[in-house]
């Protein structure tokens, strides 16, 4: 592993300084370390993203990137920019503390109108090398010319630049050099962003951490019905149950999995199409959890066949499965008790405690609308479609469910105002679900475009994957009755620890909507 001042290049020889690389970057060094398949990379560091905020792009730093891009070159027996096996780069941010979804991401940079047709030669895949070629405008618009636009498949490479410069006022550059440092100060630009200081804000994260850029040699998951995306949590992030649990987009790339735009495929249907990439995926999935003692997401795609892992952290999870995976890793002889009191935080103890459905609440109730449980709970509120609006009115004391067809890292100030979160499409990785769970607000995913249709209507949300009209009777549960919450009671009474809050504040009974007895 080489260090220059902006630039480290990730060959697993050695860890490096998680704060000086981010998470991201340090997941892949984690992982070739482990002998694991990562595609190859190379990260800007968090050194260069506080340069950058003071006075730009540091001096020295385009000489290092056009070196690691050599490097990448030498890896790969691939060029960037051109040649007959063009090499194709993603542009991922990464701070040293998880902030999924909050700051931008660029795919397949490197293709041009010359590389697509190197490309759909080389694969024989012509389809496929358009589909990537549209999927990198697309999100170059968005991301770095601050143009959402959305391209006609059937039209060609010139007619969606013509729509993007009309869109944007301005043309899209045409040298891949160009538009990769273009790329690089949209992520440092994305750490200041309004959603990603609202996320810190709440998640009482620095600002002065700052992100690395991670550039990584792409792998396409959109190549072949062989080839595929997707994420991997070693327990059920739900739940805490240990068992594998993760969905799987066949013939796609990561994007389309965390956006919500499109309701993945279980688990199992990987192991249908892609048995021996699924098999391999569990096994470095016990691999993982084991080295970092945690609960583990992993997104990984699949070419052809084969399995690369781009990403492994500690899962967000909900607060039951935070409970339970503490409790159940001190029995398993994985952590300690004290670091099991530490996995659990006060605030997550309090949503353990938060009403329920008082018992027979959804007798003779049909659901106006079902999806998938993405963060079990129960809450009541007025449902509202804007995330403005859902900040606005809950600041003004209403009880408030945010509905949305997906949400995207914009909707972050809505979802953290909401008591609870709904969308119309969408799975149990996609973006809504992730942040839910993090946040721990209940939420439901996938239920069908008429779930819009409830703005302006009281509802109460079962976080299991339904939703009820009006405000149904709820009950406050008692600390004991719970087994994992309980344990972790009891060490804490123990060890002296008067970290958790054992009974639910007075608020939260008023602010859910109708309590009862």
């Amino acid at each position: 592993m080489m260090t220059h001042d902006w630039t480290l290049k990730l060959d697993g020889s050695a860890m490096p300084d998680r704060a000086l690389v981010g998470g991201k970057a340090w997941s892949i060094a984690r992982m070739l370390s482990m002998g694991l398949t990562v595609p190859p990379a190379f990260v800007i560091t968090t050194k260069a993203c506080a340069a950058y905020q003071s006075s730009g792009l540091p001096e020295g730093l385009e000489a290092e990137i056009a070196e690691g891009l050599a490097w990448l070159e030498a890896e790969t027996g691939r060029q960037f920019g051109g040649g007959q096996a063009p090499l194709l780069l993603s542009v991922r941010s990464g701070a040293a503390i998880s902030m999924p979804g909050m700051m931008d991401t660029v795919l397949n940079l490197g293709i041009t109108e010359a590389t697509e047709a190197a490309l759909a030669a080389e694969t024989g895949q012509s389809a496929f090398a358009r589909d990537t070629h549209r999927r990198f405008l697309e999100l170059y618009a968005s991301i770095v010319l601050k143009t959402p636009v959305h391209l006609e498949e059937g039209a060609t490479p010139a007619q969606w630049r013509d729509t993007i410069s009309q869109a944007a006022g301005q043309a899209l550059p045409d040298d891949p050099r160009a538009q990769l440092l273009a790329a690089v100060r949209a992520v440092f630009d994305s750490w200041n962003s309004r959603r990603a200081r609202k996320y810190r804000q709440h998640n009482g994260i620095a600002d002065d951490l700052g992100t690395a850029v991670t550039l990584q040699v792409m792998v396409f998951g959109n190549l072949d019905a062989d080839s595929g995306t997707g994420v991997l949590f070693s327990r059920n992030p739900l739940t805490g149950a240990r068992a594998p649990f993760g969905e799987y987009l066949p013939q796609a790339q990561g994007e389309d999995v965390v956006s919500g735009k499109f309701t993945p495929l279980r688990l199992e249907a990987m192991h249908e199409r892609v048995g021996a990439a699924h098999d391999q995926l569990l096994i470095a999935s016990e691999r993982l959890e084991a080295d970092s003692r945690d609960m583990q997401d992993i997104e990984f795609t699949v070419q052809k066949g084969r399995l690369y892992l781009l990403q492994a952290r500690s899962a967000k999870r909900a607060p039951e499965a935070a409970a339970r995976c503490a409790v159940e890793m001190v029995h398993e002889g994985l952590i300690t008790q004290s670091e099991a009191l530490d996995r659990v935080t006060p605030e997550q103890a309090r949503e353990l405690l938060r009403p329920r459905l008082a018992e027979g609440a959804t007798a003779g109730l049909q659901a106006v609308a079902t999806g998938e449980g993405a963060c079990p709970g129960v809450a009541s509120g007025l449902v509202v479609t804007s995330p403005d609006e859902a900040e606005r009115r809950a600041a003004a004391g209403e009880a408030i469910i945010l509905a949305r067809e997906t949400t995207s890292p914009d909707d972050i100030h809505g979802m953290i105002a909401a008591k609870a979160i709904i969308t119309a499409q969408g799975g149990a990785t996609s973006h809504a679900a992730v942040v839910s769970r993090a946040l721990g607000r209940p939420c439901v995913v996938g239920c069908g475009t008429g779930v819009l249709a409830l703005a302006g209507q009281v509802v109460t949300i079962d976080g299991e994957g339904a939703v009820y009209a009006g405000a149904l009777p709820m009950v406050a549960p008692r600390a004991e009755e719970h087994p994992f919450l309980g344990q972790l009671l009891a060490w804490a009474a123990q060890a002296g620890n008067d970290k958790f809050t054992t009974q639910p504040a007075e608020a939260d009974l008023k602010t859910l909507g109708a309590v009862h007895d």
